[in-house]
């Protein structure tokens, strides 16, 4: 009986999985233990013995999104190679801004986030050339524009952000404001324009590709 016990616990993948659809569908605050254990028919309890603490859900569910991003190998040029890896990062997170929001001052340490994006880049860049310390900045660099890309702006939701973005703007004194105001349009559309963030990581790779003498 024992035995058939374990192998009816959900495993740490479908508890992501059910943890990542209370997120989307609900919120990042409707996010628990009992919440989860709901969604799977189990016992809190048991999605807590799962994950040991609520850090080690959310890490669950990051990871869990991580293993959907493509692997990039060094068959491409250093730049292609990059702007995919960084590229893909910023997909999977443009989905599911409650995690962002859930993550905000953890460490994405998980396994699949490590060999699908920090171990790649960081063994490309020293391969092409660049020092360990400046191949760690110039990541540290492009995941920064990346997770500052997704965090402040729901993209699921576009409409909805420019709607608000707008009322807001258009409650402001012009004669205080004169540059919001006055391109209030131009300002609304930039926050879901993602073109912002693709254009700025090919900024950032352009400029960091001169630290690459053998790519």
């Amino acid at each position: 009986m024992r035995n058939k016990d374990r192998a009816d616990q959900p495993t740490l993948e479908a508890i992501a999985e059910a943890a990542l659809t209370v997120v989307d569908d609900e919120g990042p605050e409707a996010l628990s233990f009992r919440r989860v254990a709901q969604l799977l028919g189990v016992s809190h309890a048991t999605v807590f013995r799962r994950c040991g603490d609520f850090d080690g859900l959310v890490n669950a569910c990051a990871d869990r999104l991580a293993a959907r991003m493509p692997v990039v190998g060094q068959d491409q040029d250093w730049a292609t190679a990059t702007e995919a890896r960084f590229a893909a990062f910023y997909e999977v997170l443009i989905e599911h801004p409650g995690l962002v929001a859930l993550r905000s001052g953890r460490a994405w340490w998980g396994p699949h986030l490590l060999s699908r994006l920090v171990e790649p880049q960081l063994a490309h860049s020293i391969a092409a050339g660049m020092a360990p310390e400046v191949a760690i900045r110039v990541y540290r660099r492009l995941y920064l524009l990346t997770l500052g890309a997704v965090a402040f702006v729901d993209h699921r939701d576009a409409k909805r952000v420019r709607t608000a973005a707008r009322t807001a703007l258009a409650a402001l004194d012009p004669e205080d404001f004169p540059a919001l105001t006055g391109n209030l349009n131009v300002v609304v559309d930039a926050l879901t324009d993602h073109e912002v963030y693709h254009g700025a990581l090919r900024q950032l790779i352009d400029a960091s590709a001169a630290a690459c003498p053998g790519r």
